[in-house]
């Protein structure tokens, strides 16, 4: 039998009756997804696996003890016959050929009216594979293809509305991580390959949206500091709105949502108002983008916590100390005044100061100085947003810190280099 003489289907047997002939591991498989199916399943065995006694005590099947009769077959829609005897196996097959029933026969897969195909199922999407009669080549294809649905390499969209034209929308807050397409989460990039409307903020895994298919719709609503083209009340509007037309709404950020992300706002407008949400976490900026120019944010020694503010806020309750690592998020406008809080509150200007622009992108540029010299640096060489600010001992770690950093001089930069690796820290 040639792969052409197949004519894919699916079949719908839910109570219907079927017959499995056989009581081994095969047959337990089969029945199993016969019942999955909702079939009304009965097993013709002299024995049966343990499995499928079970499932016979628990009354979710019929297991005659005997040997399979011909009349087994009268009035039943589909039958599987696995008993490791393969003229058994071919009576089998005649006698449902006879009676035109569709028949697996798994002792002779040529002979076979019907194939059973490897099977898995991923959200509601069901895949199923017949490779040539090579069951072992059929699961392998399988499992790929449903590795490459559950990672969003494969589109899992709906495209069609329900029968009677009404669909459940929800939003999904996604966070994109840094900025790289490699630090989404496989949940992120799944449910952004669903998505009907993507809500998309200026920072994040811009590239994705280069993916998606044309009648997606994004809608820009990107902030930068000091210019909110589009307000907060109003992003949350659009969630709620685009959810309840019936859309799969995916709110994609750069970072973490519920990280300084105001994610728990746009969660709880949309619960308010009947919308299902789903919160998928990212890879904060505040620990990540320093992490890329080699700077952790504890170290054994140096640091042992860290508070993550944005330059906007107060700082006079984080621990003004170098062992304490602190970390502004949109920080650079407001760098001089941050800078000269924390010394007024205690903080050495000594204290090492980290900035990274640009985290994990092609044009990463990494600015180390100190609490007493870092302004001036970031403006002498045009530091700008999107920067992640480090400000503690732990700076000292980064292999781009220079030599003499314990010296009075701590002042360097590293120009811009292309990234080949988000796994690989720049030579400094």
């Amino acid at each position: 039998m040639a792969i052409q003489d197949i004519y894919p289907t699916a079949l719908r047997l839910l109570g219907r009756p079927v017959l499995v002939v056989g009581g081994g591991p095969v047959a337990t498989r089969r029945a199993k997804g016969l019942l999955d199916a909702g079939a009304r399943v009965t097993v013709v065995a002299p024995d049966a696996s343990a499995p499928l006694r079970e499932l016979a005590d628990a009354g979710l099947l019929t297991w005659e003890p005997r040997a399979y009769r011909s009349e087994d077959v009268d009035g039943v829609w589909f039958v599987q016959t696995a008993t490791g005897d393969s003229a058994v196996d071919a009576q089998v097959s005649a006698d449902a050929e006879a009676q035109r029933i569709w028949c697996v026969n798994a002792s002779d897969h040529e002979a076979s009216a019907a194939w059973t195909p490897a099977v898995a199922v991923v959200d509601d999407v069901k895949i199923a594979v017949n490779a040539g009669g090579d069951p072992r080549r059929a699961m392998a294809l399988r499992d790929a293809v449903a590795t490459a649905l559950e990672s969003g390499d494969l589109p899992l969209r709906r495209r069609r509305i329900s029968k009677d034209g009404a669909s459940t929308g929800s939003v999904a807050l996604v966070g994109g991580g840094p900025g790289d397409t490699g630090l989404i989460t496989v949940r992120g990039r799944r449910l952004l390959g669903q998505a009907d409307v993507v809500v998309a903020d200026r920072l994040g895994p811009r590239e994705l949206l280069k993916e998606l298919a044309p009648d997606v719709r994004v809608i820009e609503v990107g902030k930068t500091p000091g210019h909110h083209p589009v307000p907060q009340a109003e992003i949350n509007r659009i969630l709620v709105d685009e959810a309840l037309k019936g859309h799969r709404v995916v709110r994609l950020k750069g970072g973490d949502p519920y990280v300084l992300g105001r994610g728990g706002e746009e969660a709880e407008f949309c619960r308010r108002h009947g919308v299902e949400v789903e919160v998928v976490s990212g890879v904060t900026s505040a620990i990540s983008v320093p992490a890329a120019a080699g700077i952790p944010v504890t170290h054994r020694g140096l640091a042992k916590g860290f508070s993550v503010v944005t330059g906007h806020e107060e700082l006079s309750e984080v621990p003004a100390r170098p062992d304490h690592t602190v970390v502004l998020l949109m920080g650079v406008g407001q760098l001089r005044e941050s800078a000269s809080a924390l010394g007024k509150a205690g903080l050495p200007e000594d204290t090492p100061v980290g900035i990274v622009e640009n985290g994990y992108l092609p044009n990463q540029r990494v600015t180390i100085g100190t609490l007493a010299t870092i302004a001036d640096q970031a403006e002498a060489t045009g530091v700008a947003n999107p920067a992640v600010i480090v400000i503690g001992d732990v700076v000292r770690v980064s292999p781009f810190a220079p030599s003499h950093f314990k010296t009075a001089d701590y002042s360097t930069t590293s120009p811009n280099k292309p990234r080949t690796s988000i796994n690989r820290v720049l030579t400094p």
